[in-house]
């Protein structure tokens, strides 16, 4: 009989270490990945008990959300950043856990990181203090963001007890249109499906459009799983994954490598693979996705006008009304020309190098407008020294954006980059909830590097497509 199980059910079943009597499973844990403000407490819980790490090596830490992106001497100006750093580097030290620093330039955003150093793999089990861990499922493992007693409880024992999701499956077939990104593809998943329409899933996308997609497009999907509810998301391996790991630090080396990928590829879904559901949406109908309100799923395309609570069904339209109020939107008008004050570029979401690329090429010979403050902040210092050797720091700073250190920066203002007031900000981050970005009344829109780009430039919302060379100049 042929094995039915899609690639969720098959890494679950060979990391189950023991069923619970309330239908948990005890699962082994691959990888643990920690940072700074999450692991505190957990290694605090590990010293009352007199508990060592029991597995040091397949836990690798770095820093990343208190991070200043200016000046990052020590001491930190902000005390409880300080507090935070000095605290990671007396945990790593004291349990033998390798920690990369901002002296380190490994360093850098956690769900950037370990897919630049090979250290996320396909069929692996992956959980870290952090709700976007989901973003290493591209590579075709099972990453689940996890919170502190979770984190204590994987490095004392490195197993923690989850219960199994269902699996839906997303499809996306069809081809893209220029200007539309990997960040319009989930908005637009995310807005079609709700922000709780996941919830007691895992998502496996699959389909033309992640067939195509480069490893660091599918990072931008499976990052924001989470955001539409599901417990982690992930596209099966392929050659594109092969490709990726092969000569990262992390990565199997020589015939092992060969070995390992034989094996990633074997994990994936077959066409006889059983889904608890299935979803399938139309390339053709994405279009460059902005959000207008205050979660994730209240987004609209570049050419549709801002929905009225009258659009939603009954149960949600105190929150539409909410969401509109909060944000000082009308409904009936459109996102297309909504003024901005802040364009940030960066995130575990849209951070990589290949996000600082697309933006860049909207930049180059432009001039951000004179009401806007904008930031380019890369997801690695690997990131941003690659951009500096290919000349896009030079491209950004010409065109007037703040060139950055890395670190997580406006993406949740655990540091010094935060909105003031009532700023309205063009972000290609993951979250847009009320003071997300560092002020209670700051207000986010979320979108694309490309859109940020294009908002930069012309002080407000903006089709990027209208910006684009046209095919064969």
């Amino acid at each position: 009989m042929s094995d039915t199980r899609n690639l969720f059910n098959k890494v679950w079943d060979l990391h189950t270490v023991s069923e619970l009597p309330n239908g948990q499973t005890q699962l082994f844990i691959g990888l643990h990945m920690i940072h700074e403000v999450t692991s505190p407490q957990a290694f605090e819980i590990l010293r009352g008990r007199n508990l060592p790490v029991m597995y040091p090596d397949r836990t690798i830490a770095t820093v990343d959300h208190i991070v200043p992106t200016t000046s990052q001497s020590r001491p930190f100006v902000d005390t409880l950043a300080e507090g935070m750093m000095s605290a990671i580097e007396k945990n790593c030290d004291e349990f033998g856990v390798t920690l990369l620093d901002i002296d380190d330039e490994r360093q850098g955003i956690v769900h950037v990181v370990g897919p630049e150093q090979g250290l996320t793999q396909p069929g692996m089990t992956i959980v870290c203090g952090d709700s976007h861990t989901s973003t290493h499922g591209a590579f075709g493992s099972i990453a689940i963001g996890i919170g502190t007693s979770n984190v204590a409880q994987v490095l004392a024992t490195q197993t923690m007890y989850l219960n199994r999701p269902k699996v839906r499956r997303v499809v996306v077939n069809g081809e893209l249109k220029p200007g539309v990104f990997a960040k319009d593809v989930i908005l637009h998943i995310i807005r079609k499906l709700g922000v709780q329409g996941g919830v007691g899933y895992a998502y496996e996308y699959a389909g033309e459009v992640f067939d195509r997609m480069t490893m660091e497009e599918r990072m931008t999907v499976c990052n924001m799983s989470i955001e539409g509810g599901a417990r982690c998301g992930y596209i099966n391996p392929d050659q594109k994954t092969v490709d990726y790991l092969q000569g990262r630090p992390f990565a199997p080396k020589a015939d092992e490598f060969d070995k390992a990928a034989e094996w990633w590829l074997s994990l994936a879904s077959t066409p006889d693979s059983k889904f608890d559901d299935v979803v399938e949406f139309a390339a053709a109908d994405i279009e460059p996705t902005v959000t207008w309100g205050i979660n994730p799923a209240q987004s609209v395309g570049i050419s549709e006008n801002i929905p009225s609570p009258e659009q939603f069904d009954e149960t949600e339209q105190v929150g539409i009304a909410e969401a509109l109020a909060f944000m000082d939107l009308t409904s009936g008008t459109g996102i297309k020309g909504q003024k901005i004050d802040v364009a940030f570029i960066g995130s575990c979401t849209n951070g990589r190098i290949s996000d600082l690329r697309q933006a860049a090429e909207i930049a180059k010979g432009r001039h951000v407008a004179d009401n806007v403050k904008a930031i380019v902040v890369p997801g690695s210092q690997l990131v941003r020294k690659q951009a500096m050797e290919e000349g896009l720091d030079k491209i950004f700073e010409e065109a007037g954006f703040e060139w950055r250190e890395a670190g997580c920066s406006m993406c949740l203002a655990m540091n010094p980059d935060k909105l003031q007031g009532r700023e309205i900000c063009a972000s290609s981050s993951n979250r847009n909830f009320k003071g997300r970005q560092g002020s209670p009344t700051g207000r986010t829109l979320l979108m694309s590097p490309a859109m940020v780009t294009a908002a930069a430039i012309h002080g407000c919302v903006t089709d990027v497509r209208e910006m684009l060379e046209p095919a064969g100049v």
